[in-house]
């Protein structure tokens, strides 16, 4: 019989609670079936999508999009396969044989033991293995962990890999990922037109007891040793769509720029583009001046013109559908995947200077100190006068070279930007500012360098004006009540919490424990750590303890911004979410009603995509930084330890932020025992110790940019503290010396 709902509007359930109606009922059931069945309304459907998101990660019950069922529980001992590494370097495996037409989503397992039980086979990702598996304390990571017993073989169906041609005419495939280990081989007679170093796509045809498994090429890719091998890689491992169906190019092609009627005619207000120098779409643009009104002395009018995307990509239409397909575009160091075809993208939908462009327009009235006294959007006609790049903009402003638009633009600009900065401070979002590495290339593709990217003011001023215009577009659609997606950041949960304040004690840093934690807090410790040794190592640790950002329907705030209702309103050409923003403003302004859309399921599949191409850009990366660095094999560099498991010690080189691996295995002064929760190795006889943030010196072993992965030797001790069980035993290499300790 299923629980009999509470009366009570304001009370949650509790999750044994909806577990119980959760089996009671036929079918699935989704969160609005739940609200509805516990009489749960308003701003408390955020906290019963926050206990509903700490059950699936308890493994109580498993999501399939927005309906939910109760997860089911794994035997004592089974056989998984293994699928990849997680961020941290521990391997992550799913069932071999899960029902996903009934539970699509497995439950997250971490391999604690990739060693068989006689310790002969270590296994890896690919692998089939027979484990132990114990449920653990739901900890947004694992629900549980398991011990390999032995390993079964291989798991291939279709990959990657490097092909190579063998004497007796037989192809040898080296796999591109990074933990499967074994060749595969292709018979002479399916070796096609393949030539040794072409990047080709496989699938498996037969396994063997011995020797390499037998696929069969499914297409050629191109050169691995081409400039674009690294992107192409990430592409087809993340299944991200890259060409465009021939009907949405049709459209995109067809389609013409609208006119004037409807539209207010801006087109002599000097609005003007501010982007990075090699910038192929804009899709905003800004101007500012002072308010003229006695009612508001010193006061500032800000206008943000963002390209009508609406005006092209219509509901339902090939390239509406291709766009939620897509859900954004991806950035790889040499190349984009676009949202849009380059027909919009990059000529119709693009701000080009001296070129009238359709824009729907933010114009916002802001007091002396910053804050926002009224807004307004508006359909117009546009002209953007001038194209600048922040570093143009900069140089004008500081006077490093002579600019037309620096006393009727840049100024302007400037001068509303500092009073948006004073409102700024008296919010004070989260103050992280990790500094970013750019790669540059040569015309041939090669790498040429990689350089820090440079931050002005000029990236500030736009991101201000830009957050500033996205509050404004949450406010009046929550307003009007008109359904959109809100972009959400939840609090850090209470584990990571708890962990980052263990963590800070041991630098003698303070978070308060025990109340809620607010931006403030986190910026007074890096108030505290600035421009000191460890400034890098604080902000990375404070990063890692945030959430996850998030597109969602139900609107729970955006804690990094500081802000309680934020959306995404600024980059229709590259994020879908945008675009159902500005549908929804264009029926409050009297246009078309915005689409019928099942916005929850959009807001869900925005966010996979969007941490799609997060992994993609991330890996595509690795993989050109492994290349930089394959001709230095053996030399040594300066790095500061970015992460420690239960099985490896991972390193970030200071000269070009490169990330690399140093299993635990191949430290021979003593056995290291993990503590992850304080960041820190230690020897378990010499107390030899080792923390996050440690800077220290590597040598490079080995380098393999098919797979993106740096293998480094540590050439530095540790800091010696008390030793985790026995007497203190000194290394060999050890050159520091300490009191003998009395035994006792």
């Amino acid at each position: 019989m299923a629980p009999k709902p509470r009366q009570s509007r304001s009370a949650l359930p509790g999750k044994d609670e909806i577990l119980k109606f959760i089996k009671s009922q036929p079918k699935r059931v989704g969160k609005r079936d739940i609200a509805r069945a516990f009489k749960i309304k308003g701003n408390s459907k955020i906290g019963l999508k926050r206990l509903l998101r700490e059950m699936a990660d308890e493994g109580m019950i498993a999501k399939n999009r927005k309906r939910l069922t109760s997860a089911a529980h794994l035997p004592p001992v089974g056989v998984l396969v293994i699928k990849r590494q997680n961020d941290d370097g521990e391997l992550v495996a799913e069932p071999a044989n899960w029902d996903y037409d009934k539970t699509p989503y497995p439950p997250l397992i971490v391999i604690v033991s990739a060693r068989s039980k006689h310790g002969s086979d270590v296994a890896g990702v690919g692998d089939r293995v027979l484990a132990r598996i114990e449920k653990v304390d739901g900890d947004n990571d694992a629900t549980y962990e398991a011990s390999v017993i032995k390993r079964l073989g291989q798991d291939l169906s279709t990959m990657l890999g490097v092909f190579k041609s063998a004497l007796d005419g037989r192809g040898i495939i080296e796999p591109i990922d990074k933990k499967q280990r074994n060749a595969l081989m292709v018979p002479a007679a399916d070796v096609g037109t393949a030539k040794t170093g072409d990047l080709v796509k496989v699938e498996l045809v037969q396994k063997k007891a011995y020797g390499p498994a037998q696929v069969r090429i499914k297409s050629t890719l191109g050169k691995i040793d081409s400039h674009r091998a690294a992107s192409r890689i990430a592409i087809e491992v993340y299944d991200i769509p890259n060409e465009f169906p021939e009907a949405v190019l049709k459209q995109a092609e067809a389609e013409k720029a609208p006119g004037l009627k409807g539209r207010e005619d801006l087109r002599k207000l000097p609005l003007i583009t501010i982007d990075p120098s090699d910038a192929r779409d804009h899709d905003d643009a800004v101007h500012a001046q002072t308010d003229t009104s006695s009612d508001n002395p010193g006061g500032f009018i800000v206008t943000v013109a963002i390209a009508d995307v609406a005006a092209h990509v219509t509901p339902g239409s090939a390239l509406d559908i291709e766009a939620i397909n897509r859900g954004n575009s991806v950035y790889f160091p040499d190349c984009v995947v676009p949202m849009l075809p380059e027909r919009l993208s990059n000529d119709l939908c693009s701000l080009r200077p001296d070129e009238d462009r359709p824009a729907l327009v933010c114009r916002m009235i802001f007091d002396a100190q910053g804050n926002k006294i009224s807004h307004k959007f508006m359909r117009a006609m546009i002209r953007s006068h001038a194209k600048l790049s922040y570093q143009q903009a900069q140089d004008a402003i500081d006077g490093k070279t002579t600019s037309e638009w620096l006393e009727p633009v840049l100024k302007p600009l400037w001068q509303a930007f500092e009073a948006l900065l004073k409102a700024q401070k008296k919010r004070e979002p989260l103050g992280l500012d990790l500094p970013e590495r750019r790669i540059v290339f040569t015309k041939t593709g090669e790498i040429e360098a990689i350089v820090l990217r440079e931050r002005f003011d000029a990236h500030k001023l736009i991101e201000e004006f830009m957050i500033q215009a996205n509050v404004a577009a949450a406010q009046t659609l929550a307003e009007n009540k008109q359904p959109l997606i809100y972009r959400c950041h939840d609090n850090p949960s209470q584990e990571k919490t708890h962990g980052l304040i263990d963590f800070l004690k041991t630098l003698n840093l303070k978070l308060p424990a025990g109340e809620v934690l607010r931006p403030m807090h986190f910026n007074r410790i890096l108030e505290q750590v600035k421009g000191g040794e460890l400034e890098s190592l604080v902000h990375h640790s404070v990063l890692r303890a945030q959430a996850q950002a998030e597109y969602s329907v139900e609107n729970y705030g955006h804690f990094g911004l500081n802000l309680k209702t934020y959306a995404h309103f600024t980059s229709p050409i590259r994020r879908y979410s945008d675009l159902v923003v500005h549908r929804a403003l264009i029926a409050t302004l009297g246009g078309a009603d915005a689409p019928q859309q099942d916005l929850e399921e959009i807001a869900e599949h925005l966010s996979m995509t969007e941490r799609r191409a997060a992994k993609a850009e991330r890996e595509t990366v690795d993989r050109i930084l492994s290349s930089f660095l394959m001709d230095r094999i053996g030399a040594e560099f300066a790095a500061r330890i970015s992460g420690i498991t239960r099985s490896a010690m991972f390193v970030e080189l200071n000269e070009t932020g490169a990330d690399g691996i140093i299993p635990l295995s191949s430290l021979r002064r003593d056995r290291y025992i993990a503590n992850e929760g304080l960041y820190a190795l230690s020897g378990i006889s010499s107390g030899e110790t080792f923390k996050l943030g440690d800077q220290v010196t590597v040598r490079l072993i080995e380098a393999a940019p098919v797979a993106g992965a740096l293998r480094f030797e540590l050439l530095s001790e540790g800091v010696y503290e008390k030793p985790v069980r026995g007497g203190f035993k000194k290394p060999r290499s050890a050159k520091r010396t300490k009191p003998k300790r009395k035994r006792r």
